[in-house]
């Protein structure tokens, strides 16, 4: 009877160890998915380089920032971290022993993070080879470098806040509404920035400079945001990189490759939904038609047939997947003219994906045109084929020339 007992004591031990695994295994792969939608490896792992060793040299207005070493190991990663050390890392910007983390980690958006997601991700986190690479985060120059001020900025810049689902909107909605506003951080990039670094929330997600790119406006604005889109135009783009109107390039091609792309089918979709159904209009400006006859629409409807019609087509629709469409591109026609110029001068790569694999190029054309005639050629294509948006000037094509000369403005 006491053999009977025991051996059942045994099974019943042996069934709780098993399902206790089969819920850390769960919970485990739970954090790996949270690392894609947060794109962690895009600032943490460099290319060639070993998962979340850090390293990458992350630029910004004030400065070079190293993205810091986030595997387990002990001495030069986060090995000795406490669970709450990690959460409020992540959620509020206060690293071990309360270090303030600098807004390049992006923690004013992941503070809507759910705790469930974040305890997650530290799940994950404990399970990545420990590397041992020692990274001196702060390259800033002073005073940008004194930590201490990040306080300030906090206090003027962040309030720690989860993300509150809206009772009137569907799940699938408020799904998107979270992953755009948490954990894919998508305001870090495509909303303004401050002369201080932090969001001008009242322009949220209308477009944004960033290392010499400009991300575009996710807004339900027909000219320059998303609103002329399909749901399933923009789920193409997330998923694939590319769509009937666009083909990622810079660092949302990185942005596809590593984290939309191997998203589940239903957050890209909850995604497209939101950004179909944010109520975001965005603040464009309006623009003017300019005249065939001006001077410099003249010379960059020339240069428009020498050097780009045979890919891009004489009325401007491109080749779906391949080469761009330019008419009745948000891209072309942002307000900001700084990724058509950089694409121009520098060339573009896209991102490639599983189901697109051969990513096409653009080659650059800085040794062909100067800088008169890529002002001339691209104001004539933000203003043919019902495209409408100001005129390039010949004064930041030459600034685009000459910052795009230096390491701060290379990607990547």
């Amino acid at each position: 009877m006491r053999a009977l007992i025991t051996i059942g004591l045994m099974a019943v031990a042996t069934m709780a160890a098993v399902a206790q695994e089969s819920q850390d295994s769960d919970q485990i792969e739970r954090g790996r998915y949270v690392s894609i939608l947060g794109d962690c490896s895009a600032c943490h792992t460099k290319p060639g380089g070993r998962p979340f060793a850090g390293g990458i040299a992350l630029r910004t207005p004030f400065g070079t920032i190293l993205a810091s070493n986030i595997t387990p190991d002990k001495e030069t990663g986060i090995g000795t971290w406490t669970e709450a050390e990690f959460i409020s890392a992540v959620r509020d910007g206060r690293g071990h022993n309360g270090t303030r983390l600098y807004p390049a980690m992006p923690y004013t958006a992941y503070t809507k993070m759910s705790d469930d997601d974040v305890v997650a991700l530290r799940a994950y986190m404990r399970t990545v080879v420990p590397v041992r690479n020692r990274v001196d985060a702060n390259q800033l120059p002073f005073p940008y470098n004194i930590r201490l001020a990040l306080a300030g900025w906090n206090l003027l810049n962040f309030r720690s806040s989860r993300f509150e689902a809206d009772p009137t909107k569907s799940p699938d909605w408020n799904r998107g509404a979270y992953l755009v506003q948490g954990p894919g951080h998508c305001g870090t990039c495509h909303t303004p920035k401050t002369v201080i670094g932090s969001d001008k929330v009242s322009s949220a997600l209308s477009g944004g400079v960033l290392i010499g790119w400009f991300a575009p406006s996710l807004t339900t604005d027909v000219r320059t945001g998303v609103g002329g889109w399909s749901q399933d135009e923009i789920e193409q783009y997330l998923k694939h990189g590319a769509n009937v109107w666009t083909i990622a390039s810079g660092p949302m091609a990185e942005v596809v490759s590593r984290s939309t792309s191997q998203m589940t089918d239903r957050d890209v979709a909850a995604i497209a939904l939101y950004l179909k159904q944010s109520g975001i209009t965005g603040k464009s400006s309006d623009s003017a038609l300019i005249s065939l006859d001006e001077p410099m629409m003249r010379v960059g409807a020339i240069l428009y047939k020498d050097n780009c019609a045979a890919c891009h087509k004489d009325n401007g629709t491109g080749e779906r997947l391949l080469f761009p469409r330019l008419a009745g591109s948000p891209s072309v026609q942002s307000d900001n003219p700084t990724t058509l110029a950089r694409v121009v001068l520098q060339g573009a790569r896209a991102g490639s994906t599983s189901q697109f694999p051969t990513a096409p190029a653009m080659p650059a054309f800085d040794w062909r045109l100067n800088d008169a005639q890529i002002a001339a050629v691209l104001t004539y294509i933000r203003n043919s084929w019902g495209n409408a948006a100001p005129p390039v000037s010949v004064g930041s094509i030459e600034a685009q020339r000459k910052a795009l000369a230096t390491s701060a403005y290379r990607y990547p």
